[in-house]
């Protein structure tokens, strides 16, 4: 990956482009001015409702095996597909949510909306949890009043469809929204505003994991499922609190729709045709937000395999973790609990990253680039596998030596290693660390790299990356189940992984990281950044032909001596 100049390191997008290019013009676009009162009330509600919305989703997520495979009475590995198949769902649906936003409803609204079908999801899983004796009790007619398993399994599955559909919608949108309210301070802030929501991101997680997991293995998942009810309505209520300070964007026209119009006129030669002035039917504006687009899809794709690896810390990491010892003096650990290792280096390292790292490093020149910081991310994440491989070894050997231990998780016995459940915080700890500049640098990339117009979209098709990256993982153990078996001691990844040999798995999937890498470091160091609006404007006031729309220069990267993304006319040939 090469370093860039100081104009690729800080891209930003702008929303009303011809107002802040004046704004940018009379204070410059070197600095960020601080937020006013107001503004740091309406990014400290959006904050406080994501760490909400947080805290209610990995309430949701942290015990998802554990409750299929308890309560719902499904094994192990149909639990992880559960797992799998939710995660993904919920990263692809924000493609529609930011769809919805951009050409109908606008942030605000799919937002709130997309909230409250959230809080029907929240109140079907408990309903699948409670146990309806206690209510109805016996009647001495022998009728049981509490739930079938059957139906046990509707409610809960109802509920994460709604969960995901809700979920969606707000990830898409909630935090280019947040952005949007700071963007005419100043890069800067921009990417400040995107570690900051990060780390309420963690916040959030960091007590749904702590406590909210807790409470649904060792006391009941009824009560560990009404939390994240009342905290999403919580949620709600901070988000609308300041409904009347929030800057808005109006929707615009179907972007997906224009979109392949464009392509349809460039005819997969040169999208210059596709341009009104040469005889297309779509604005420079437009065409060079589709190019945009398409130029960092090759990112995205390279992204998907991340993510892949990170959903191993809610499906086989989870399988390791049961059946290690979970016990803490007296009190029986929460397997979800190893998450907050995770939370913990992010919740760390993003301050130190944002207030003393960066600044040195641009003090020095030495600032990296967004694709720079994501690929240590990817090498980091390689790591956690490679990690997790080697603790699988000395844990089968561990309980061939000394024998195994029987543990009982939410009324479910498993047979575990004497080595304590600790020994997974490296592997944790490695995926927490890889976030801060995978996922933190990914959402900023994505933000910058693609007109206001098409915010939602861009960032619809970043947190897409991580539902297919879930999907891809769910495909991977399927043909790793179907290639090496399920019948131990020769299967990779079967039913009970105390009889398999899971740490080939781990180690396969750490080669293909580290294959991903390298051709992730190719397209990076070929990869030209954006331009910021703002300087683009200012540089063009000069000698922008008034024969063409302002845009249309800043958009195509004439009259720069660093062309930046586009290059000259002839950039639009893909």
């Amino acid at each position: 990956m090469t370093s860039s100049d100081s104009d690729e390191r800080e891209p930003l997008l702008k929303t009303e482009v011809n107002k802040r290019s004046k704004m940018a013009a009379k204070k410059g676009v070197s600095g960020s001015r601080p937020m006013s009162r107001e503004q740091l009330r309406v990014v400290g509600c959006i904050l406080m409702c994501e760490l909400c919305e947080r805290l209610t989703y990995y309430s949701v997520t942290a015990n998802v095996v554990l409750f299929c495979t308890s309560t719902l009475k499904l094994e192990s590995t149909t639990a992880a597909t559960v797992s799998l198949v939710f995660s993904g769902t919920v990263f692809i649906i924000p493609v529609i949510g930011g769809y919805i936003a951009d050409t109908l409803a606008g942030k605000y609204n799919t937002i709130l909306g997309s909230g409250l079908i959230y809080v029907l999801g929240l109140f079907l899983l408990p309903a699948s949890a409670y146990n309806y004796e206690d209510i109805f009790g016996d009647d001495g007619d022998g009728v049981n009043y509490d739930l079938s398993t059957e139906m046990r399994r509707v409610y809960y599955f109802m509920g994460l469809v709604f969960v995901a559909i809700g979920t969606g919608g707000i990830k898409a949108n909630v935090g280019p929204f947040g952005a949007q309210q700071v963007e005419d301070l100043g890069p800067e802030a921009v990417q400040s505003f995107f570690n900051w929501f990060y780390w309420f991101i963690n916040a959030g997680s960091f007590i749904a994991f702590l406590g909210v997991a807790y409470i649904q293995q060792n006391i009941s998942f009824s009560l560990g499922y009404l939390v994240p009810f009342i905290s999403m309505i919580l949620a709600l209520v901070i988000f609308v609190a300041v409904k009347s300070k929030y800057k808005q964007t109006p929707p615009g026209g179907s972007i997906i729709v224009d979109s392949l119009g464009v392509c349809c006129d460039a005819n997969c030669r040169s999208f210059d045709r596709a341009i009104k002035e040469n005889g297309g039917r779509f604005s420079a504006e437009f065409v060079g937000g589709v190019v945009a687009v398409l130029r960092v899809i090759p990112v995205f794709l390279l992204i998907i395999l991340y993510w892949a690896i990170y959903s191993q810390m809610q499906s086989t990491f989870f399988l390791q973790g049961e059946r290690m010892n979970a016990e803490l003096g007296s009190i029986t650990v929460p397997i979800a609990v190893l998450n907050v290792f995770n939370t913990v280096i992010i919740l760390l390292l993003i301050p130190i990253m944002d207030k003393f790292i960066y600044p040195l490093l641009a003090k020095h020149n030495r600032s990296p680039t967004h694709l720079q910081r994501i690929g240590f991310g990817f090498i980091l994440s390689a790591l956690s596998v490679l990690v997790a491989g080697i603790l699988e070894i000395i844990r089968k050997q561990d309980i061939a030596d000394n024998g195994y231990i029987t543990q009982t998780l939410s009324e479910k016995e498993f047979n575990a290693s004497r080595i304590s459940i600790f020994a997974q915080v490296p592997e944790f700890a490695l995926v927490g660390a890889s976030e801060v500049f995978a996922s933190v640098s990914g959402l900023e990339f994505a933000y910058s790299q693609a007109p206001s117009f098409m915010q939602g979209l861009v960032m619809g098709l970043f947190l897409m990356t991580s539902g297919i990256g879930n999907y891809v993982s769910e495909a991977i153990l399927e043909i790793v189940k179907a290639a090496s078996g399920t019948e131990p001691p020769d299967a990779w990844f079967p039913e009970e992984m105390n009889d398999g040999k899971t740490e080939y798995l781990f180690f396969m999937l750490a080669g293909l990281m580290a294959l991903n890498t390298l051709i992730f470091i190719v397209v990076a160091r070929a990869y030209k950044y954006k331009e910021p609006e703002e300087k683009a404007y200012i540089e063009i006031e000069k000698t922008v032909d008034p024969g063409k729309p302002p845009l249309y220069d800043a958009v195509m990267g004439h009259h720069h001596e660093n062309p930046g993304y586009f290059g000259d006319p002839e950039s639009t040939k893909l």
